[in-house]
């Protein structure tokens, strides 16, 4: 069954009339390609976002560290001073910054409230370290601070960091197996519905058989309005799902939770692979179907 790509594409008015415009075949496609188109776009989109979210979070846990120092009252201030020391002095670090107790007020505040009892909490002295790009020895740091500074204690983020890069590689698995889903339910339902619209236009098939129609003819017009009207319902899904993407929360960098939580340059070609795809798989799928068919039909 050869099928010329331009032929197949503008069609023919001859051939175009063969297959009926309207059926359950018709609707059932359009609509599941839609709904199929949709899912993947938005699983697809929201999987980006969801990895550029990681990512920075992961980047900017990579970047920081803090040292928390515990200790008396009397020596708080001495140990303070002693971390700086080795914080300014060791190689990696661009700046370390002692958090005040009010930006740590703040820090607690959407969990314990705007009205915390300042003087009473037994909150550490805590100061804020920034990486340089090419990174600091951390045991080397931990080693010194335990030395020159015994109640201080290095927190790289590691804890919160390994839970977020787990978290990312599993989602993006899940979009995987779930657009791999969406393809062989799509596939399922362009043959079942190749198979019926094929079924219920048996005598068209005869007619045209007894007129000099080669199989390859008739093949073609199904398979074009069929591929065609997967195509227009990927489309239409694809666009419904894209609009629904504008609706992610976009925050500037400084906002903290949904920081890079946004789609934007390239990532939004990758949905238009979508329809695409649908379309390819229309046509093998109807066209193994027809041929199928048309051989098995007398």
């Amino acid at each position: 069954m050869n099928l010329n790509p331009l032929s197949f594409l503008f069609g023919e008015v001859a051939s175009d009339q063969v297959v009926p415009p309207r059926g359950n075949a018709a609707w059932l496609t359009g609509f599941a390609s839609a709904a199929m188109a949709f899912i993947a776009v938005f699983a697809l989109t929201l999987s980006i976002a969801v990895g550029r979210l990681a990512d920075y979070w992961s980047l900017e846990l990579i970047r920081t560290a803090t040292v928390q120092i515990v200790a008396a009252e009397s020596e708080l201030d001495a140990q303070t001073e002693a971390a700086m020391r080795v914080l300014t002095t060791s190689s990696g670090i661009d700046s370390a910054k002692i958090i005040d107790e009010s930006e740590q007020l703040n820090l607690l505040e959407p969990w314990l409230g705007n009205d915390l009892p300042a003087g009473t909490l037994p909150v550490p002295r805590l100061i804020d370290v920034q990486f340089s790009e090419e990174g600091a020895d951390l045991e080397s740091l931990r080693l010194r601070l335990e030395s020159e500074a015994p109640g201080a204690t290095l927190d790289d983020h590691s804890y919160w960091r390994e839970p977020v890069i787990k978290a990312s590689k599993r989602l993006r698995i899940m979009v995987a197996i779930s657009l791999a889903l969406t393809g062989l339910i799509t596939v399922i339902i362009v043959v079942l519905s190749a198979n019926s619209a094929l079924a219920s236009n048996q005598s068209i098939i005869r007619t045209l058989r007894l007129l000099g129609a080669r199989d390859s003819y008739i093949a073609k017009a199904f398979v074009r309005r069929i591929t065609l009207r997967a195509t227009m319902g990927a489309v239409a899904g694809m666009i419904l799902a894209l609009l629904a993407v504008l609706t992610f929360p976009t925050q500037p960098e400084s906002n903290g939770l949904l920081s890079g939580l946004s789609i934007s340059g390239l990532d939004w070609a990758y949905s238009l692979l979508v329809p695409l795809l649908v379309a390819v798989s229309a046509f093998i799928a109807s066209r193994m179907a027809a041929r199928y068919h048309l051989h098995s039909v007398t």
